[in-house]
């Protein structure tokens, strides 16, 4: 008590300074509308900045949620997309039917929990499983690009073959130009490089080039963005390989689509039947 009654004795002529100040200022504003608006609007510009502040935090600490509910809001476009698509083809046809039953593929949305990259023979590691209809041979994408194919599945977890993996094979072709197609492969030296064999030869090939996959199998629909060229084999080689950046950096990779072909079977069927 002793030390409050000596901090008043020694300030109290700085304390009256400030209550005769705040008093001054009181009246100034409440009486006067233009220092009262210039007030207000100091007092929000501040709090303002504040809550501006707050909020931004918190909307930096949700991205993880936020960037959760677009993939699968886009997962689900994605669906709609193919049953809107199939409705388009059967109006046009004049097929009246269930648009599920001429839905041609399903996008299930999973995320990698592991990556390996730096390795000849690499694989993910996804969250679905047989228990979200994974099944083997799913092609496996996500906005940028394609990654891998899945290749063995427990429950609730799958195994990825990455495309960079020396035994990955995919029918992929030059953007805009579908009479040209070839198969990615993958030389193991630069996991942000993979080749495309196999082009024919008077293929108007140009750095800059997309590739994309050929749709010329069940697993990868067409279309599916792969890279770049960035590299032509100067002269006329048997192989006629290009290299091809990826559009996809391989070492950073999150959330992913795992994409099943609906039509495969009834096509594995009938090419089995004709090569009998």
């Amino acid at each position: 008590m002793q030390q409050i009654i000596y901090f008043f004795q020694k300030f109290k002529y700085f304390l009256f300074f400030i209550l005769l100040e705040f008093i001054a200022l009181s009246f100034t504003f409440n009486n006067l509308n233009f220092h009262k608006s210039k007030f207000v609007n100091s007092a929000n510009n501040i709090t303002g900045g504040v809550f501006n502040t707050i909020a931004n935090s918190s909307e930096y600490l949700n991205l993880k949620s936020e960037n959760l509910l677009l993939s699968e809001e886009n997962t689900q476009l994605k669906n709609l997309i193919e049953k809107n698509i199939s409705v388009r083809f059967d109006i046009d046809s004049t097929v009246i039917d269930s648009s599920l039953y001429h839905q041609k593929y399903i996008y299930t949305q999973a995320k990698i929990i592991n990556n390996n990259y730096s390795k000849v023979f690499n694989f993910l590691t996804i969250n679905k499983g047989e228990n979200q209809n994974i099944t083997k041979e799913m092609a496996v994408i996500n906005s940028l690009g394609i990654i891998g194919i899945t290749e063995n599945t427990s429950s609730n977890y799958t195994r990825v073959q990455s495309i960079l993996n020396k035994n990955s094979r995919i029918n992929a072709r030059i953007k805009g130009n579908t009479s040209y197609f070839g198969t990615l492969k993958w030389d193991s030296n630069d996991y942000n490089t993979v080749q495309l064999h196999d082009i024919p030869r008077q293929a108007p090939l140009k750095i800059g080039d997309t590739i994309e996959t050929g749709g010329k199998s069940t697993i990868f629909p067409e279309g599916i963005p792969i890279g770049t060229i960035s590299k032509i084999n100067s002269g006329n080689t048997a192989d006629n390989k290009v290299d091809v950046k990826l559009f996809n950096d391989m070492s950073n990779l999150g959330y992913v689509k795992v994409i099943k072909n609906l039509h495969k079977e009834e096509i594995l069927s009938l090419e089995n039947n004709r090569n009998e």
